[in-house]
């Protein structure tokens, strides 16, 4: 026998059963099966993740909504809300809520914002059959504002489109100044905030809506007030010389109504006074 080529044979199924040996060990260190249930395994991980994060989320977002119901309308919204509502409240003695004519008012009033620059508005005017507010702005959302005129007023004094739209204009002005809001006489805090850990605030609101008739019937504006709005008035009209002589004309005549009609006899009390805005708006007279 050739003894060298048996060993030779043995030699090589020896290097061949070594390679066995290495691949079987590769696969056992490179176990594809455990590499897919580690993946899966990290992938339901990173989902139960996600999904319990977008719960806690759902959960917060939820307990803000919850939150939310019970806020005091913001700042943007609560003025026209209570001015609404106070005009619900004194229906009765107002006497708006009767069927009325268009009076064409509301197309003059606009022509005449836009004639010295107001656009885009927004106004809604209330005809009163009643003696006991001459007029009124009150206060609304943004870009908004709510007027209150009387027939019986308008009637006295026989009242143009011109001559209404300028007092509206005039109210249009005390409104812009925030006039209305800084003479109520109360406090406005719970305005925007929130009482979803407190009892619900009606008496802060009804003191509100208590100090929008004290405005409207007894307090009003100060002379200084009065002087301001005269004199933006002046300003405002002067571009516009056949407005500026109605409105001086306009003002003579609610001064000597208020003068000799008793039922205006408060009108002095919420505008004082017709007779000395005459005045402020009258030249001035010069000294030789």
């Amino acid at each position: 026998m050739n003894y060298c080529l048996v060993l030779a044979l043995l030699m090589s199924m020896n290097v061949i059963a070594q390679k066995k040996t290495q691949e079987e060990l590769r696969e056992e260190v490179i176990d594809y099966s455990n590499i897919q249930k580690l993946l899966k395994k990290d992938g339901l991980e990173k989902n139960a993740k996600l999904k319990k994060k977008i719960v806690q989320q759902i959960k917060v977002e939820k307990q803000k909504i919850q939150v939310e119901k019970f806020n005091y309308p913001s700042k943007e919204d609560f003025w026209g809300f209570a001015s609404r509502m106070w005009l619900v409240k004194n229906a009765q003695e107002l006497k708006w809520d009767v069927p009325r004519p268009d009076y064409g008012i509301r197309e003059r009033f606009r022509k005449l914002l836009e004639e010295f620059g107001y656009y885009n508005e927004n106004f809604k005017i209330l005809i009163v059959d009643s003696p006991n507010i001459a007029k009124l702005a009150l206060p609304s959302t943004k870009n908004e504002s709510i007027y209150v005129l009387s027939l019986p007023f308008m009637r006295a004094l026989d009242l143009s489109k011109t001559e209404i739209s300028l007092l509206l204009l005039e109210d249009f002005f005390r409104l812009k100044s925030d006039m209305f809001k800084n003479n109520l006489d109360v406090d406005t805090s719970i305005i925007g905030s929130n009482f979803a850990k407190a009892e619900y605030n009606k008496a802060a609101l009804l003191k509100i809506l208590k100090a929008y008739g004290d405005v409207a019937y007894k307090k009003g504006f100060s002379f200084q007030q009065q002087y301001e709005i005269t004199k933006k008035m002046d300003k405002v009209l002067k571009s516009s010389p056949e407005s500026w002589n109605s409105y001086f004309k306009l003002l003579k005549k609610i001064d000597q109504l208020v003068k000799n009609n008793l039922m205006y006899k408060n009108y002095l009390k919420i505008y004082p006074s017709p007779e000395l805005q005459v005045e402020w708006l009258s030249p001035k007279k010069k000294v030789l």
